[in-house]
Formats: structure tokens, C-alpha cells, sequence
């Protein structure tokens, strides 16, 4: 007997659902077609199902997503870097509580207790003809947050090596749920070759058919719920084989819009902004927003965070502002609307010369206008760098606070923590430096007016 299996998966819809009605109706219509058929089906996703910048998974802290996922029915899922960086201990711990689905993630333990329940190295998912099919999942290292956070994260190649030794011998098909990447997936390809397929993620990468390495299907399905991907495979029972393995995606702007796909997204942000009405404190005047000089609210962002961290000097770029404060009452979903960003604050500690160059790279004049995307930034461009407590005067030599700098003394930066990955300052990357997570630019910004204003 030959053995028709169909897995239908998403990845990184990082929390837009535009297309999610259509997606999920057209997800639903075939597996009840195919099991019509006789065929199984399975549904999958393989991480940041999750965004913070967007009200609804704001305002639930990502637990509308799980009940999102569990309405749709999903099998098992992998976290990504959203759901485990941009969350606080407990509200990780917590988060999959009310799931019903499975969640593999073979790389991730706390650092002071038990795991929780939800989180398992792999699953073994069963067929009604009996063919088993071993899920391991993994998600991509960020080890400096985790261990802020109360994480341990570990190798995630090495983790996925394991558990498919470990479950080899026990299944018929092994899949690996890979929040790692593009990169990463081909190495692991070469590296363990006794897994048929890795469904990937984390880098948007889109293959339309698939990819094949040594033998290992490769999957990628972009961003954004953009499309659905479905893997087809065939499993012959005498031979005890995987006969066939085939991927085809769904371009889900295409497929046709199912009722009510409006009053959905509407229910959504309606329901987020409900919960976000929450007064955090009240403004004496207006504090406007600009993207290529400093305003009113850059220097008051630059105190929240000078006092906040208790650094010599700061620097953020004006484009992380989406909008002004108005004057009166400031609300959660206030505050949110124009710092959506799932970033946190970093000090990272630099010399006197080394502030000076970091100086001279800030009047990069390329950057106002880049159109940012990635590294946690949500806004439209990149905007002015701007600096607080660190200049240079006539003389061309380095103030911090008003004072000329000791060029060989060590200070503190507080800056933002997508600096730190290398793109705009290199030297960021190796320098010592201590992340403040898990609040975000908005909870700095609510805790100082909430003393202050």
C-alpha cells in the first residue's frame, strides 16, 4: 500500500492577518477533502507566529495567537525568536497553557525550574494507517537575551542531531520544525541526513517548490502570511520507504477573500485597543515627532533612558517614533501606536576615542532616509541619528555631558539593541555590553511618565 500524506505549514506571519481567514478556510477545505480521499493531513507552523508590534498580540501578550492557532486546528508548532525574546519569563512559561497542539522545541530549558509542560524535543504524529511521522523542532540562538530572560538556549543543530538519533529507529519519516534559517537548514541538511524534511523559517525565505540537499526536502514559505506551503508525501508500506516527497506553496492574496475578512481584522484591533485603554499618565503639552531633527519627544525619550539605565550618553535613530504624544491622558495603546518596536535597551560601555568614532559614523547621510527593515524595528525609515550628552565642539574634541572626554576613559552608551548586530557599528558587536530586558522602548517611556509627567 502506497500512503499519501499531506502537511499544510506556515512560518513568521510575525502577527498579520490579513490573510489569515482565507488562508486557514482554504487550509480546512482540503484537509476535509483529502480525508474524504482517505489521505491524512496535518497543519503545522514553525514560528513568530507572534508580533508585539501588533495591538491584539500586545494586548493578550501573544495568548490570542495560541487561541488563534487552536481554532485553526494546527497539529504542532516550533517557537520562534518572537515568542521566546519578546516575552518575559512568565509570560513565555505560561504561554501555551490552553494550547491544543503540540509544541517542539528541543534547545530550550529554564534556567531555575522544571520546564513547563508544553515544551517537548519532539512529537510522534500517527497516521490512521499506522505510519509514524517524528516532529523535532528547534529555534534560532540569541543566548545573551535568553539567559537575561531566565533561559538556557543551546546549540540548535546539535539539539536537533540528538533527538533524531534518539527517534530514528522508532518512526517511518522524520520532520524538523527549524526556526534557524536558511543557513542553517543546509547545514544541517549535509549534517544529518536522516531527517526527509526541514519545514524552514526565521529568514523569510521563500522556495516556491521547495529545495533539495543531499536528499533533504527544504521548505520556505516568506513572511508575513504571504504564503501557505504544502508538503505531499508518499509512504510505501511494503517497502517501508518514503517514495516521494513534493512542495508546492499557496499564494494566499490569490485565493478567494472568505465573508466577514474585514469585520475580522476590525474585531481584532477593536479588541486590542479595548484592552490597551489603560491611562499610564497625563501630558502638560503636546510632544511631537521628527524624523530628521530632534523634537520634543526625542528629548524626552533621551532622559527616560539616561535615567532609566544611568549612562553617560544616548543615541537612537527619530524614525523609531510612529507619532507624537497629544496633550492630557496617555493611554497603553497610546504609547504603543508610536513605539510598536519589539526593542530593548542596551549600554554598551566604549572608550572616550571610540564614542568619537562612533560620532563621526553617525552622520552617515545614507541613513534618514534607508527604509529599515528587520532587527526589530516596525516604522517606515530609518530617520536622524540622534545623540544626547556626547558631541563634538569647535575644536573637534569630544564632550560627554558638557565635559571634554577622557579619550582613554571607559563610558556608557545606552542605545537601542538592533545596534549591537553588526549592520550599522560594527564595533558594537564585540564590546561589553548589558541588555535590559524584557521591557521594550515603550515600557521605558511608561515607566518614566508614569514618575514624572
Amino acid at each position: 500500500m502506497i500512503e499519501t500524506i499531506h502537511f499544510f505549514h506556515t512560518n513568521d506571519l510575525h502577527s498579520h492577518f490579513e490573510y489569515w481567514p482565507r488562508m486557514q478556510y482554504y487550509i480546512k477545505e482540503q484537509r476535509l477533502a483529502f480525508s474524504k480521499q482517505g489521505e491524512p493531513s496535518f497543519l503545522l507552523d514553525i514560528g513568530d507566529h507572534l508580533d508585539r508590534s501588533n495591538i491584539y498580540t500586545e494586548a493578550t501578550l501573544g495568548k490570542g495567537n495560541v487561541l488563534m492557532l487552536n481554532e485553526a486546528q494546527y497539529d504542532v508548532v516550533t517557537i520562534g525568536n518572537n515568542e521566546g525574546i519578546t516575552l518575559d519569563y512568565e509570560d513565555l512559561y505560561h504561554l501555551y497553557e490552553g494550547a491544543t497542539f503540540e509544541v517542539v522545541v528541543a534547545n530550550l530549558h529554564s534556567k531555575s525550574e522544571g520546564n513547563p509542560k508544553w515544551i517537548k524535543p519532539y512529537t510522534i504524529l500517527m497516521t490512521k494507517y499506522g505510519t509514524k511521522i517524528g516532529v523535532v523542532g528547534a529555534t534560532a540562538m540569541f543566548p545573551v537575551f535568553y539567559d537575561e530572560l531566565n533561559w538556557t538556549i543551546t546549540d540548535p543543530k546539535e539539539a536537533i542531531k540528538l533527538v533524531v538519533n534518539e527517534i530514528k529507529d522508532q518512526v517511518d519519516i522524520i520532520l524538523c520544525l527549524s526556526h534557524l534559517g536558511i543557513t542553517d537548514d543546509e547545514l544541517l541538511a549535509k549534517e544529518c541526513p536522516d531527517i526527509d524534511v526541514i519545514l524552514g523559517s526565521h529568514t523569510h525565505h521563500l522556495f516556491l517548490e521547495g529545495k533539495m540537499i543531499d536528499n533533504v526536502l527544504l521548505t520556505g514559505c516568506g513572511k508575513f502570511g504571504a504564503y501557505t506551503g504544502h508538503l505531499t508525501i508518499q509512504y510505501d508500506h511494503q517497502k517501508r520507504l518514503l517514495i516521494k516527497k513534493e512542495e508546492t506553496t499557496i499564494e494566499n492574496a490569490l485565493l478567494p477573500e472568505v465573508e466577514k475578512e474585514g469585520e475580522f481584522l476590525q474585531s481584532l484591533a477593536t479588541k486590542g485597543k479595548e484592552l490597551l485603554n489603560e491611562p499610564v499618565f497625563r501630558t502638560s503639552k503636546i510632544y511631537n515627532k521628527e524624523w530628521f531633527h530632534h523634537s520634543n519627544l526625542s528629548r524626552l525619550f533621551a532622559k527616560c533612558l539616561l535615567e532609566f539605565t544611568w549612562a553617560d550618553c544616548a543615541m537612537f535613530n527619530a524614525g523609531i517614533f510612529l507619532g507624537g504624544l497629544s496633550k492630557g491622558i496617555i493611554t497603553k495603546y497610546d504609547i504603543h501606536k508610536i513605539l510598536p518596536h519589539p526593542i530593548n535597551a542596551v549600554v554598551i560601555e566604549l572608550s572616550g576615542s571610540e564614542l568619537k568614532e562612533v560620532l563621526m559614523l553617525s552622520e552617515n547621510e545614507d541613513w534618514p532616509l534607508l527604509e529599515l527593515k528587520g532587527l526589530g524595528f516596525r516604522g517606515t525609515i530609518f530617520g536622524k541619528l540622534l545623540t544626547y550628552q556626547f558631541s563634538l565642539n569647535d575644536h573637534n574634541e569630544l564632550l560627554i555631558g558638557g565635559q571634554i572626554a577622557d579619550m582613554n576613559r571607559t563610558y556608557r552608551l545606552v542605545t537601542l539593541d538592533m545596534f549591537t548586530f553588526g549592520y550599522f557599528f560594527p564595533s558594537f558587536k564585540e564590546a561589553k555590553k548589558k541588555y535590559y530586558l524584557p521591557l521594550f522602548l515603550r515600557d521605558i517611556l511608561s515607566n518614566y511618565g508614569e514618575k514624572n509627567l
